[in-house]
């Protein structure tokens, strides 16, 4: 069955804001540094106009992030995430027009701005996050549209969003229309607190193939299954979920498909800038070449080669060029 996309990622949208600023700044604002906090929309406003003019306006969040990686390869891109129709709404819509990938979420008009993610840079390279989640938690089963899950090889959601419930629901409308049109369902754990504090119900969407693949990271998946040992994890993880990959930070990844593990080591990195994005890039490598047929082998080494080139510089999406760094590696795209 032909496809019109390799992948379809679900998360969300978030627009990244990011300014220099000194340390009495912080001071000023009461804000302790290099700690991720929460705000609410008033602080958020209040925030975001007291910044620099100096501030960098990048769309973000994990699974557009990925999008973003499938596209740079040269893959055919789907987005599925909330914005509000205002500034930030429109840079982030604006940006996914210029790469190329589809993206046709209406925007939310209620009143709730587009989720942003202040970060203060401090002159030691400290970064201290204040996040409002806004827009992007109001996503609901409307937003997702059955022509386009069934036109997509692999549908990926994030774990980020399994807390709002319209969202929950969302995510198990999306992965029935993926199996109604024969095509694949994934999710990525995110991160070990969602992993906590959600981890039957992720269980249950492994266990059950409502999620036909798994993306998690070393401390994820030990924390799926309550155990230090990372092996036990595996195993438990091979016999749970069709396929699953797991990334091991600067020991590359590892694939598990019908019980059988295939490891890949990292490509060398001379100098680590910042490894935000690096798990959401190898997902963008693995599943797009999962989407085209290629091995386990051959998905791990495009996932880490894209994870390679992200944490070599500030931001999470790719600067460099992705196929061409692919083609001299001798890896297909």
């Amino acid at each position: 069955m032909t496809t019109r996309f390799d992948v379809l990622t679900i998360g969300n949208a978030i627009v990244d804001v990011i300014a220099p600023i000194d340390d009495k700044f912080l001071v000023d604002e009461s804000l302790r540094k290099s700690i991720m906090h929460l705000v609410d929309a008033d602080r958020s406003a209040d925030l975001y106009a007291k910044m620099p003019e100096t501030k960098s306006i990048i769309p973000g969040g994990s699974s557009a992030n990925t999008a973003a990686g499938v596209a740079a390869l040269g893959g055919r891109a789907a987005f599925v995430g909330k914005v509000a129709e205002d500034e930030l709404g429109l840079v982030f819509r604006d940006d996914f027009d210029t790469k190329g990938i589809h993206y046709e979420t209406a925007f939310l008009r209620d009143d709730v701005a587009t989720a942003r993610s202040m970060i203060l840079v401090t002159p030691d390279g400290e970064r201290t996050m204040n996040t409002y989640l806004g827009a992007c938690q109001h996503l609901t089963e409307d937003d997702i549209v059955e022509e386009t899950v069934g036109a997509s090889a692999i549908t990926y959601m994030e774990g980020y969003l399994w807390d709002p419930p319209q969202a929950k629901k969302a995510f198990i409308m999306a992965a029935h229309y993926a199996h109604k049109n024969e095509r694949a369902a994934a999710i990525t754990l995110s991160d070990p607190f969602c992993v906590n504090r959600f981890r039957n119900e992720f269980l249950d969407l492994i266990k059950s193939k409502t999620m036909d693949y798994v993306f998690a990271n070393i401390e994820e998946v030990k924390a799926l299954y309550e155990t230090d040992d990372l092996n036990v994890a595996v195993r438990q993880l091979a016999e749970d979920a069709e396929i699953a990959a797991v990334t091991m930070g600067a020991r590359g990844a590892m694939a598990i498909k019908n019980g059988e593990i295939v490891s890949v080591p990292a490509f060398p990195v001379s100098n680590v800038v910042d490894v935000t994005g690096a798990g959401d890039l190898f997902a963008s490598g693995f599943l797009l070449a999962t989407a085209r047929g290629q091995s386990m082998e051959e998905a791990l080494k495009l996932g880490c080669l894209a994870a390679s080139e992200v944490i070599s510089h500030y931001g999470a999406r790719p600067v460099a060029d992705l196929k061409a760094l692919a083609r001299g590696e001798g890896i297909a795209v």
